[in-house]
């Protein structure tokens, strides 16, 4: 990740779009779009509930964020002008919830799916070449239609039937996180810490995935995922230098920034 050019402008470093946050989710939402800035992406918008419009605009103004409910036109112009949509983190899977899925999955942008997005995913599987998921061993387990403990006997094989039957990137979590694509020899991420293991760190990880993904396009999506894991699991591992129980997601964001930078 060289320096950027000295003439460089926002547009230049890609527009992500975070789906995301249902009722009472809305830290869901905003730990996503924020990480997405905190990795460098130009522009980020988010589509989640009215309520937690407000308080994604006052705690962190960068962030574009904007209500859905009965406005398809409108979520339709935020698809169009993105580059990358990342979806999942709180959203719930009731109505409002699948609308949004299958609006985002209409287009052919690319999309970092997690969370809900693929438990309601699991309920309707399909293949696509442009996507990249990121289940931890549970949603795995649905997406597979089988038990938790199968996912995590033997992962590797866990990993290369995710791929098989949903196509794209698929980053399977948990200790050595794995992360594979089609043929590609997988990729293992051995940094990380069990202080990590706390809400919101799932959503972070979309978030720097989707920023990565906006700013380099031109990339392999599976190298890029790798690099995400890496950058996250280094944050983490910065964050714990004063021990790691307690540590909570939005301390990884002041690390981000001294990771991605030469």
């Amino acid at each position: 990740m060289k320096p950027r050019n000295r003439s460089s402008h926002k547009g230049d470093f890609g527009h992500v779009l975070v789906i995301a946050g249902n009722h009472g989710m809305g830290g869901a939402a905003r730990i996503t779009s924020e990480s997405a800035l905190r990795t460098g992406a130009g522009i980020v918008s988010v589509i989640t509930r009215p309520e937690n419009v407000a308080i994604i605009s006052k705690t962190t103004p960068e962030i574009m964020a904007h209500s859905a409910d009965d406005n398809s036109d409108k979520v339709s112009e935020l698809i169009n002008k993105a580059d990358v949509i990342a979806i999942g983190p709180g959203l719930g899977i009731d109505r409002w919830a699948k609308d949004l899925f299958n609006k985002a999955l209409e287009s052919e942008k690319q999309i970092i799916i997690d969370a809900d997005g693929l438990n309601l995913l699991a309920d309707c599987p399909t293949k696509r070449d442009n996507w990249i998921l990121t289940p931890h061993p549970g949603e795995a387990a649905r997406l597979l239609r089988c038990l938790n403990p199968e996912i995590q006997e033997d992962r590797l094989t866990s990993l290369e039937k995710l791929v098989g039957k949903y196509g794209g990137v698929t980053l399977l979590k948990g200790n050595n996180t794995l992360i594979g694509a089609g043929e590609e020899i997988p990729f293992v991420i051995t940094a990380g810490n069990p202080g990590m293991s706390t809400a919101g760190m799932g959503d972070l990880l979309t978030g720097i995935i989707a920023a990565l993904c906006s700013q380099f396009k031109q990339v392999n999506p599976n190298i890029l995922t790798a690099l995400a894991a890496y950058i996250h699991a280094l944050a983490g591992d910065q964050a714990a230098k004063s021990g790691e129980r307690g540590i909570i997601a939005t301390d990884l964001f002041k690390e981000l920034k001294h990771i991605i930078n030469p």
